[in-house]
């Protein structure tokens, strides 16, 4: 969908739009609030959103869409919304005139969430492992894995209630894991993102009350993908 309350703007980018195969454009609006309209019956996946127009603005209509989860990216002629914008947790933010390479770049990071939110979907028809506890296979549910450390031949699931310790390495554990939740933090530990209680010193985890250390090679991408500022 694309929202601007300047025609030429959006004849601009509908013709940038057009040129991508796989972009189809449903929408075009002259307004927040007519947008806000039609993203209340029909789902979107992206949002090519102005800031400055009259009545309601770009950013409160990415507000008050927020649980619509479109993937949303500000083209504007305004530098000074950028901080906001991305507060928000836009995926870009274009300064207008666009140009062709310019809007490619944000389309491809477009494609990467939407691909990511794909996933996501996908696993909640097996958001599962089974393990071997003893001689009995169980089947151990993703939502309630904290994380796993390595311990010498065996690697230990911690849940809130108990550990399950399993002859296997790491690396094998990491990768069945899915990535868009777990992450390595240090050679002998994965972590649930989504489990993480705070950062202490920079170099300690607290998940579920328990210490994980965080090596120094993973720290600036776990800081990414906690989105610390």
């Amino acid at each position: 969908m694309i929202v601007d309350d300047n025609k030429i703007a959006r004849a601009t980018i509908k013709q940038l739009a057009e040129r991508v195969d796989d972009v189809d454009i449903v929408a075009e609006c002259a307004t927040a609030m007519e947008a806000y309209n039609i993203l209340r019956g029909k789902p979107v996946d992206l949002l090519l959103l102005d800031i400055e127009m009259p009545g309601m603005t770009g950013l409160e209509l990415t507000k008050a869409i927020a649980n619509k989860n479109p993937v949303i990216v500000f083209i504007t002629s305004k530098k000074e919304y950028a901080l906001d914008a991305f507060d928000l947790n836009v995926v870009d933010y274009i300064i207008k005139p666009v140009t062709s390479s310019r809007f490619i770049q944000a389309i491809d990071k477009v494609r990467e969430i939407l691909a990511s939110k794909r996933e996501e979907v996908n696993l909640k028809e097996d958001e599962f492992v089974f393990v071997r506890d003893s001689n009995i296979v169980r089947r151990l549910s993703l939502e309630s894995i904290l994380f796993a450390e390595a311990m010498g031949d065996y690697v230990k699931l911690y849940t809130p209630e108990k550990f399950y310790a399993i002859h296997t390495t790491l690396k094998s554990v990491e990768e069945r894991l899915p990535a868009t939740r777990f992450m390595r933090v240090h050679r002998s530990y994965v972590v649930a993102i989504n489990k993480i209680d705070k950062i202490e010193e920079g170099s300690v985890l607290v998940v579920h009350g328990k210490p994980v250390p965080v090596a120094d090679a993973y720290r600036s991408a776990l800081n990414k993908r906690m989105n610390v500022l």
